[in-house]
């Protein structure tokens, strides 16, 4: 099980990206944990400063906007 963090202040692209996420692993048979963080602090120690940021078993792998269909669908099966 992968477990994935999706760091941001709850705003709509950072649910959007929790979606993107979710709905990848479905499609791909992964199953995964998905945890948002919303504490600056927290999201700050993994060197963010604009969101969504998305840490994959505590792998930094993305900071700000959305990302592209192909990389989430790449990182839930890599």
């Amino acid at each position: 099980m992968k477990h994935i963090k999706v760091l941001g202040s709850g705003c709509k692209n950072c649910e959007t990206t929790a979606n993107l996420l979710r709905i990848a692993a479905q499609e791909a048979g992964v199953e995964v944990e998905i945890e948002k963080v919303t504490d600056i602090a927290d999201i700050m120690s993994y060197g963010v400063m604009s969101t969504p940021g998305i840490v994959i078993d505590e792998q930094l792998v993305h900071a700000g906007g959305l990302p592209a269909p192909d990389m989430v669908r790449q990182w839930v099966t890599g």
